[in-house]
């Protein structure tokens, strides 16, 4: 099964703010993009999980005009804070990378 990493055009974060970060998974096609819609993969509780907040605190966006689905949600360590390591949040989206999505990778690009 291809996983994120595989097929993604983008996938980054960003800070949104010292006490968000934001999430963005880009798709080349509209049909990559709805075949991932599809499988119902990408949803708030699946960011809730591997960021360690609740599903309500998950700002969560399927954007179809852009071929993307885009997350926000609470940093565990304020930017700049002691203890992060990550000031600027552009390394907050490796866990995305490894996440299976169940579709054929023929025709995806």
């Amino acid at each position: 099964m291809p996983a994120i990493k595989d097929f993604a055009s983008v996938c980054r974060s960003k800070n949104a703010g010292p006490f968000m970060v934001t999430l963005d998974i880009v798709f080349e096609t509209d049909e990559i993009y709805d075949r991932v819609a599809a499988t119902g993969v990408l949803k708030p509780e699946l960011f809730a999980r591997l960021y360690d907040v609740s599903p309500e605190q998950v700002q969560f966006t399927p954007y179809r005009a852009a071929r993307a689905f885009k997350a926000t949600l609470p940093r565990l360590v304020s930017s700049g804070d002691i203890g992060d390591t990550d000031v600027y949040g552009s390394q907050q989206h490796a866990p995305l990378l490894d996440i299976d999505i169940p579709i054929e990778l023929e025709n995806t690009r």
